[in-house]
């Protein structure tokens, strides 16, 4: 994002405005925090700000300040839709294409608001206004305290913007843990747990709070763990049955694709999730080193992402969709035993 750029959007937010926020279809703690950080940044400036979804979230993300007052597309579809008709301006933050948005991708696509992205994933589209795309950064949440910076407003940043950064920044970065996390990330954690983030008790809100279920469904996935030695790759399955039986609720597999990773000597990890719903088979990759799993999604699973970490879907039954991805891996030995 150039000077030019901040400046003509400081000169838009100086008078109140009518503004969305939208994250990407299934939003994550990076998508929820992000917005959330942002929409209470603009709420100082007065502006009318309404943060909306494509479809519903975790539970372990909802007490995040400000998720009361977050809409869903899918099941308030009209209202959101009157909203972004009306908007004058629409923050598109976790995501680079429409179609990440689901049913929202349309009336996105035909709104004549100004549009603006925040994102850090690779090949973005060429929709917005005025785009800050930064693929090096660890997550949206913490392109969110550069922008607030680049405003100037760095120093009015309270509680509730801090906290919900840190929920984007501490989920996107694996807790801290993944290559993207840089000592400008860590730096930008202090600010804010400085400016009020609790860093316990957000810990404890997103990662350690259980039901039961949750974790007889994580025992379950771990029971499906296989190995492909050969390849240097993991892969989990969990058949529509299985999330059933285990009373699946939104975000509790959450993280699961990362036990395949964690294995000695595994490059490559995947879970294949099947949702009759949609009818469709989700997929989440997990890669170390140099492996790229955007571009093997991209490549495979209609999908995408970073390197390190991507996801992509599958119209195949459970079984095909596995036996496509096992099929594909002796073509990528090379790669996976070289890295």
């Amino acid at each position: 994002m150039t000077k030019e750029d901040i400046k003509n959007i400081k000169q838009l937010l100086a008078t109140q405005k009518k503004i969305v926020i939208v994250p990407h279809k299934n939003p994550d703690g990076d998508a929820i925090g992000s917005t959330l950080g942002l929409y209470h940044y603009l709420l100082k400036h007065n502006h009318n700000v309404t943060v909306m979804v494509p479809n519903d979230y975790p539970t372990f993300l909802k007490w995040i300040p400000g998720n009361e007052t977050i809409l869903k597309h899918d099941s308030q579809t009209e209202t959101c839709e009157n909203l972004i008709e009306t908007a004058d301006i629409i923050f598109t933050l976790d995501f680079n294409a429409f179609h990440r948005t689901g049913n929202m991708e349309t009336v996105l696509a035909e709104s004549s608001a100004i549009k603006i992205m925040i994102d850090h994933h690779q090949t973005p589209d060429d929709y917005a206004t005025y785009m800050f795309s930064d693929v090096n950064m660890s997550s949206t949440a913490e392109m969110i305290y550069h922008f607030i910076d680049m405003l100037g407003d760095a120093d009015i940043i309270d509680s509730n913007i801090a906290t919900c950064l840190y929920v984007g920044i501490m989920t996107d970065t694996g807790s801290f843990r993944f290559p993207s996390t840089t000592s400008k990330t860590h730096q930008i954690i202090a600010k804010l747990i400085e400016k009020g983030a609790d860093n316990t008790q957000i810990h404890n809100n997103v990662y350690d709070t259980n039901s039961y279920e949750r974790l007889q469904l994580l025992g379950r996935a771990l029971s499906n763990l296989k190995v492909i030695p050969e390849s240097r790759a993991s892969y989990i399955t969990l058949s529509q049955e299985e999330l059933n039986t285990f009373n699946y609720k939104k975000g509790d597999t959450e993280g699961v694709v990362n036990y395949g990773l964690s294995l000695e000597n595994i490059i490559l990890a995947a879970i294949f999730i099947e949702d009759k719903q949609e009818g469709i088979i989700k997929i989440s990759l997990r890669s170390k080193g140099n492996f790229s799993v955007n571009e093997f999604s991209r490549a495979h699973f209609n999908g995408g992402g970073h390197t390190n970490a991507a996801g992509g879907r599958s119209e195949l039954s459970l079984k095909d969709a596995v036996e496509k991805f096992i099929s594909i891996l002796p073509s990528y030995n090379k790669a996976l035993n070289d890295d």
